[in-house]
């Protein structure tokens, strides 16, 4: 009997001993399988939708072929249920990352960010085609606008009003959020270069100054030169002198402009035709920079009233129209047909 006994015993002991190296082994094969790298070959967007079990996440994973052994997660998260917590969202999966990288993200919720780059000197228009091929951003008809509206701004004229810079979303993120943004963040670019602005400038209001900043923006090539061009502007506002500076006019002709302004588009009468109007343009033609917001604040202090282009991206500046007219000469009459000679350009 005793003999029995122990032979039972050692059997069980043996089942004992058995399971728990069966268990440990199974415990072993999980924890390695949590730390396998995914199966990417490139970067890959995972959308995980509200609502969405892990178990569903892992079947999901394995369609896709990102992982192998759904088993294998599934026991993973018995063992440690808090990887269990995921959020929902949109999120970019590598191949440098493990299963539990993978699970640590989604716990945290560190979805993908994008970012959105508004240029400087680029118009309203321009910007809107942009923003409509923007990935995972919701776009509306006259966003612009309706900013405006809602930051109390009835004039319908969003050009200008809108700050160039570099903004972050997530997914499915409402463009006016990020719009708001900028918006906001022009008003106190502006209303910094209006109060430290230099005296006896020609400008009634920080919308003129927003405006002449714009023009500024448009006809600078080299950032050293800004300020000489803001001073150029400012001394022929001052001496009651037209601007007469090309991209109001191309902004005048909108879609017509291709590329060529012609004779006839220099004498034709639009509020933007510099070449017949005094004065500023009724809006700004495209989206300041802050170096131009602050270039128009503090102009250079020049005597200069003209300018031609090198053809390099850098200008010959003249004070006198006769020397304008020899610049011009050497610059641009052997290329092309001159414009009127009092032209800035």
């Amino acid at each position: 009997m005793k003999k029995l006994i122990l032979i039972a015993s050692s059997t069980l002991l043996t089942l004992l001993t058995l399971v728990c190296l069966g268990a440990f082994w199974g415990y072993q094969t999980v924890i390695e399988y949590s730390q396998t790298p995914l199966s990417l070959s490139e970067p890959k967007e995972l959308t995980v939708e509200r609502g969405t079990s892990v178990n569903q996440l892992a079947q999901q994973l394995a369609n896709d072929g990102v992982i192998q052994d759904t088993w294998k997660l599934k026991w993973l998260l018995k063992f440690r249920p808090e990887l269990a917590k995921i959020r929902s969202g949109l999120y970019e999966i590598s191949p440098s990352q493990t299963i539990t990288d993978l699970l640590n993200d989604l716990i945290a919720g560190k979805v993908k960010t994008f970012s959105l780059t508004l240029v400087e000197g680029k118009t309203i228009v321009e910007w809107e085609q942009q923003l409509a091929s923007a990935p995972h951003l919701q776009m509306s008809p006259e966003v612009f606008a309706a900013v405006l509206m809602a930051q109390g701004d009835d004039s319908g004229l969003p050009e200008g009003k809108f700050f160039p810079d570099t903004y972050h979303y997530t997914a499915e993120a409402d463009v006016k959020v990020l719009l708001t943004q900028s918006y906001k963040m022009m008003e106190q670019e502006l209303a910094k270069a209006w109060v430290e602005r230099a005296p006896n400038l020609p400008l009634k209001s920080p919308y003129e100054m927003l405006i002449l900043a714009s023009i500024v923006e448009k006809e600078t090539g080299q950032a050293h030169e800004r300020d000489q061009i803001a001073g150029v502007f400012v001394n022929r506002l001052n001496q009651g002198m037209r601007l007469q500076t090309d991209p109001t006019v191309i902004y005048g002709m909108g879609e017509r402009y291709k590329g060529n302004i012609t004779r006839k588009d220099l004498v034709e009468e639009t509020p933007f035709n510099t070449y017949r109007i005094f004065g500023l343009p009724p809006t700004p033609i495209a989206a300041p920079s802050k170096a131009s917001l602050m270039a128009v604040s503090k102009p250079a202090s020049v005597s200069y009233l003209y300018f031609v282009s090198r053809n390099d991206g850098t200008h010959v500046f003249s004070s006198t129209l006769e020397a304008h007219n020899q610049a011009v000469d050497v610059y641009q009459r052997k290329k092309k047909p001159a414009t009127p000679e009092k032209s800035p350009k």
